[in-house]
Order: C-alpha cells, then structure tokens, then sequence
C-alpha cells in the first residue's frame, strides 16, 4: 500500500478510536458486502428515521396508514417526544432490500415530515 495511503488510513483509525487495523478493514469490508445485499434485493434490516410535527394530525394518521399497509416488514417502531412541538419515530424493518427501501422512501416523502433518513444494515447473519 502506499505510504500516503496508510498515513491517511492511520489518521482515520485514530479519529475513529480503533484499537487496530484489521478491526478497521474488517468493517469497511462488512459495509461493502452489507451495500452488495442491498444491491442484489435479499433480506435485509433497515432502520428508518423520521422527524415531525406532531401536531399535524392529518400527517400522524399518513405515517401509521403507511406503516400498517406494510406490517409485514415492521419488526418494530418507537415514539420519542423531542419536545413539545417535535417528534422522532424509529421503525426497524425486515424484508426484500426494494421493499424496505420503498417503505422508508413513502414515509421519508410524506407531506410534513421534517426530516427522515434510511440506516441500510444486514440481518447479520451473512457476517
């Protein structure tokens, strides 16, 4: 590897605290083959994040419509109160990589939810 490489490679493990760089290659190598399962569509978990006005009620209802409509992938959410105005809804799903990604894509894109982000992950038992 080259010297300039490395040195870089180094200054990231140290930002990032890892005790050594095999532990580092070995997760850069897990994201790699977790993105590959989502590319080829197999089974695979997918946190969604949403961020919200609660006080819209039309778009309270929206969000749990959709959710319900794909219960099948919901392995679970959680409802946390950021304050008194503003609300972050955590949905864990399980399915097809296309499925999940349609889910997260229909909530993200719903009318009024301020912010919403997809955390692509495996079912872990590929790795």
């Amino acid at each position: 590897m080259e010297r300039k490489v490395l040195k870089e490679f180094d200054r990231y493990l140290r930002q990032r605290k890892y005790p050594t760089r095999s532990k580092a290659i070995g997760d850069l190598i897990r994201a790699e083959l977790v993105g590959e399962k989502w590319q080829s569509d197999q089974v695979v978990t997918g946190v969604i994040a949403l961020i919200y006005d609660h006080h819209r009620r039309d778009l309270v209802n929206r969000l749990l419509d959709i959710q319900h409509d794909e219960h099948d992938l919901i392995i679970s959410s959680q409802h946390v109160h950021l304050d008194d105005t503003n609300c972050l809804e955590i949905i864990v799903a399980k399915g097809k990589a296309l499925r999940v990604e349609k889910l997260a894509y229909l909530l993200k894109g719903t009318k009024g939810v301020k912010f919403g982000t997809l955390i692509r992950a495996s079912t872990g038992q590929e790795l």
